[in-house]
């Protein structure tokens, strides 16, 4: 039986910005629809956009809906009632306002009388505005007991920054009650990725250096960054995807089995991981990293700009020549299960396909008696289509001599299980609202994530060459390829073995 939903008012710092109206708001009108929302829970959106409730309201309705994929005028007093959940308070995003300013007061007028409630405050905003935000909250009187606070990354620059922050963030509230998101641990790959392994006995025996010879993290994209550059100028595929996304999926296929499936055995094993690590220092980062950039070239058929020449309204910089909008790391875990096996990260803008995977390399068969054999691979896809693919060897029918080909054995989500696929925000959201932070982020494993992205970073950035070139719409920089070749391997392509 479904537990019955409790009721909680969600204060979303940032409420009509690109997060909100494209991920967090059709997120949670997904979770009302099922019923995952108690009748009196509220939403309640802080911007500088001068909105009444009203204006906010048609802003949502004429924004949100045209984007969701499902036919909403059937779903008319539904989606009604969502409308109705929605409030709009006005607070300078750029810069939080004192306590006394009139958009804190008017959020404490609608918060008031309603301390017994949950209260989730969601910042959907920089990361330099989450200290300030927490302890304005905290002087207006906001913050009960039972408030809880999620952090969207990311979270900081560096191991400095990122401890700076949980300071002033942990100041204010404990760290129970912080949430630090990555929405790729909303994924139903990456949640299958944990049943895969700790509910089947057949892979646990050969999860390990006897039988795996390599694995491989893949996140592409065929976007670019029009109209984001001064962003990612400041940031870099290094610091925006490698430190939170690649590194989580990398500690939950390294993880040992946690003793039990509860709020702190899983993230204290993913500590673990990170903590195992082998640092890449000095000389070893041109050894073991590639960072590019992207050129002009082609996506879907089409000429795009280089990076540099991408329409930002402003002349690309010296930051905007050093940035890297590709990265590739060999990493390595130094523990009894992984030792000699390498992980290789690779994440890239303009990339030929958009594509997240985790490819389980094993090794070959001690002595194979038949030509033409090729390890098994293990897919797991988290997007486009969610799935798993594991590729054996099988006999071409006919007669005469025994020929192989591998064949994938696979299970997609989408013909599998009916049904619409839950957004990962979906289920994050209603683990926050459940006070569950099983699928977030601890301060001891971002700052261990930081300690050992740091090295790399300072090493890049006290060179003097630029990231390797690449043409948009092709996989990457050459290094990349070197990367693997050097050792006889290559990366696993999208198209490939398909």
């Amino acid at each position: 039986m479904r537990e019955t939903p409790k009721t909680a008012d969600l204060i979303v710092f940032g409420g009509t910005g690109d997060l909100s109206m494209r991920k967090l708001l059709p997120a949670l009108y997904h979770c009302d629809r099922d019923g995952l929302l108690a009748p009196e829970t509220r939403i309640i959106a802080l911007s500088r956009g001068g909105l009444d409730d009203a204006d906010f309201r048609g802003k949502v309705d004429a924004e949100v809906r045209a984007s969701m994929p499902l036919d909403v005028p059937a779903e008319r007093g539904l989606w009604q009632r969502f409308l109705d959940r929605l409030h709009h308070v006005t607070v300078d995003v750029s810069g939080v306002s004192d306590e006394d300013s009139p958009g804190w007061r008017r959020l404490g007028g609608l918060l008031a009388g309603h301390e017994r409630r949950d209260r989730v405050f969601y910042l959907a905003s920089p990361p330099m505005t989450f200290g300030p935000f927490c302890r304005e909250a905290h002087r207006a009187g906001l913050v009960t007991p039972s408030s809880r606070v999620v952090l969207e990354k990311p979270l900081g620059r560096d191991l400095a920054s990122a401890r700076h922050i949980n300071d002033e963030v942990g100041a204010i509230f404990r760290e129970r009650q912080i949430f630090r998101i990555d929405h790729y641990l909303g994924k139903e790959t990456v949640q299958n990725l944990l049943v895969l392994r700790f509910a089947n006995a057949f892979l646990e025996p050969i999860w390990n250096s006897l039988w795996i010879d390599h694995i491989q993290i893949t996140v592409a994209e065929t976007v670019g960054t029009p109209g984001r550059r001064g962003y990612y100028d400041h940031a870099g595929a290094l610091r925006d995807m490698v430190q939170n996304h690649l590194l989580q999926l990398l500690c939950l296929v390294a993880m040992e089995p946690p003793a039990r499936n509860d709020r702190e055995s899983i993230r204290d094993e993913k500590v673990k991981v990170l903590e195992a690590l082998r640092p890449i220092t000095g000389g070893e980062v041109n050894r073991f990293t590639v960072r590019g950039q992207y050129t002009a070239g082609e996506s879907g058929g089409a000429p795009v700009p280089g990076y540099l020449d991408e329409p930002d309204g402003t002349p690309p910089t010296e930051a905007s020549h050093r940035v890297e909008t590709f990265a590739a790391i060999r990493a390595e875990v130094k523990n009894w299960r992984w030792a000699g096996v390498p992980f290789y990260l690779r994440t890239g803008k303009r990339m030929p396909y958009r594509c997240s995977e985790i490819v389980v390399q094993f090794k070959d068969v001690p002595h194979s008696i038949f030509p033409g054999s090729a390890p098994n691979r293990l897919v797991l896809r988290l997007q486009p289509s969610e799935g798993i693919r594991l590729h054996v060897m099988a006999k071409e029918p006919g007669a005469g001599e025994v020929a192989l080909q591998p064949v994938p054995l696979s299970l997609s989500f989408a013909d599998t299980f009916s049904g619409r696929a839950p957004d990962a925000y979906e289920r994050l959201l209603m683990d926050v609202l459940a006070g569950n932070p099983t699928l977030f982020m601890r301060r001891d494993e971002v700052e261990a994530a930081w300690r050992w992205i740091d090295p790399i970073l300072q090493a890049w950035e006290a060179q003097d060459t630029l990231p390797e070139p690449y043409p948009a719409g092709t996989p990457g920089p050459a290094g990349a390829h070197e990367l693997l070749g050097r050792s006889g391997r290559a990366w696993h392509e999208e198209d490939a073995d398909e």
